[in-house]
Formats: C-alpha cells, structure tokens, sequence
C-alpha cells in the first residue's frame, strides 16, 4: 500500500505527521518526495547505501577560446542567463534554461550544452526499514521526474524486501512533484491548518487529488488555534463527502521532538497526540 502525505502549503506539519505514520507502521519504505527541500533525512538519518546521478537537463558553457564576445547570444536569451561583464560573455548556470538556442546561433561554436547533473537521488536503511530520497540542485528542472525516480525505487523496496507500506511525504503545494507524488497512491492525506491560506490551500491540493479519482482524507492539524476556519473546514468537506478524519491539537511536544532527532511518536507515545496519530494512521490503512 502507498500512502501520499501531501498538503496544499508549507508548514501545516505535514512532515512531522507523515513521519509519525512512520513510526506507527514499524517497517515500511519511506520516501521524501519534496525533492527542492527534502528534510526527512535529517529526523530519520538513513544510511546511505546508494548514491545515483540524477540528469535534470542540460546547461550552457562557454569556450573562451573560440568565444569572440560578439554579444549575440546576451541579445537572444529569453532568460537572462547570459550577460556581458567588461566586455566578456558570462552564463548564470542556475539561470540558464537548458534551452540550446545560444548554441545554436553562436556564429564560431563556442557554446556548447552538458548535461546539468549535481542533483542525487540516495537510497538506504534506517531504524523501520529502508528510505528514498533525492535533492534537486538550485537552477535545475524536472522534480516531477526525479519523484517518479523515488518512487520507483522504493517500489522495488518494498517488492525486494516484502514491505507492506510505503510512505510518501510529499512536498508542499499542487506542482508537478506533488502530481508525481499522488499519481497512483492508494490513499492520499492532505494535512491542513485552521488559516484562511491554509484553508485555501487545501481546496486546491483537493482539487489536484480529486481529478486522478483517489481516495482522500483530510487531517486538520492544530485545529484549536482557530476553531471558526476548522469548522469552515469540516463543512467545505463535508459537503464533497471528503472525510476528516481527525483534529489534531496544538502541541509543543512536536517540536520538542523534533529537536532531539524523534517522532512525537518515539518522544511521547502515550501522550494525546500520539493516541489520536496512532488512531487515524490505521483508520486512514482500512479506509
């Protein structure tokens, strides 16, 4: 079974959520979908058993000995990834588009295309099983790809090694990583927050879920700061049959956990967030 943890904005403790469900399930794959910002790996410190070069596209170069600093090519980028510095061409690798037309039009050759490869994907075990992740090097494109990458390989995991679970902690958002993330899951969750942003948030992420026909729940996490918009939030639910199906609280003790390296889990499993986590990870597996 895949589980995509998802939310439809930064910072709703979608992450702390999801690896509490880590902590519930015992063995299962993890995988750290935010590929622009992965941070799962620091809770879990995962071995590294495998390290792979991830091609994202390609980037410009120049060769200063057939450059004559013409200028063409400062004139033609839609980007403005190339400029003139005291009369020498220069290209901003993280602004360069990987779209070849410099290379094409430069009259004496001298800008040719390589590949972009200083992003990673990384694979190995930790205290429940075995964790996928992957970092996207700034400037470089295609997250949806390096996603569809992750999951593949912890498919092969959890086929290798008889994993039941894998868990997916997405990225934030309803971009094309996030898309890759929930494409195909058997259960998605989508984490919110009682904010107006958050609320919004989350009705987008819904609408991304909704057209590829998956089964959704919907966490309210930190409900009692703003009672009014969790309310708000369980009514737009239930009016699209979308179950809620728990209201998390406020606690310090997520974070407290987070400083020594834990799960609210491995912190405090008989404190009330714990229960309640512990409670909707297996509601959410039954459906």
């Amino acid at each position: 079974m895949e589980i995509a943890v998802i939310s439809g904005k930064g910072g709703t403790g979608k992450s702390s959520i999801s690896s509490a469900f880590i902590s519930v399930a015992q063995s299962a794959v993890a995988v750290d979908c935010d590929v622009d910002a992965s941070n799962l790996y620091l809770l879990f410190s995962p071995s590294c058993k495998e390290e792979q070069v991830f091609v994202s596209g390609h980037h410009a170069v120049i060769n200063y000995e057939k450059c004559t600093n013409c200028g063409l090519c400062v004139d033609i980028c839609r980007f403005d990834a190339i400029v003139s510095i005291d009369g020498k061409v220069q290209i901003s690798e993280t602004s360069c588009d990987g779209c070849y037309l410099c290379s094409r039009i430069c009259p004496v050759q001298a800008i040719k295309m390589i590949p972009a490869d200083k992003s990673r994907l990384y694979a190995g075990t930790f205290r429940y099983g075995d964790m996928v992740y992957g970092r996207l090097a700034p400037g470089e494109d295609n997250s949806g790809k390096l996603v569809n990458l992750l999951r593949d390989k912890a498919k092969k995991y959890a086929e290798d090694y008889g994993y039941e679970t894998v868990i997916l902690d997405g990225p934030p958002g309803i971009g094309c990583p996030v898309i890759s993330t929930i494409t195909g899951v058997d259960r998605v969750v989508i984490v919110t927050e009682p904010t107006i942003s958050g609320f919004k948030d989350m009705q987008r992420a819904v609408d991304v879920a909704c057209k590829f026909s998956l089964e959704l729940f919907v966490i309210v996490n930190k409900y009692d700061l703003n009672k009014v918009v969790s309310k708000q939030i369980d009514v737009w639910c239930e009016e699209r049959n979308i179950p809620v199906v728990a209201h998390l609280p406020f606690d310090n003790q997520i974070v407290d956990a987070m400083v020594v390296g834990k799960t609210i889990i491995e912190y405090n499993q008989d404190s009330e967030i714990s229960r309640l986590i512990h409670d909707v990870y297996y509601r959410i597996v039954k459906g």
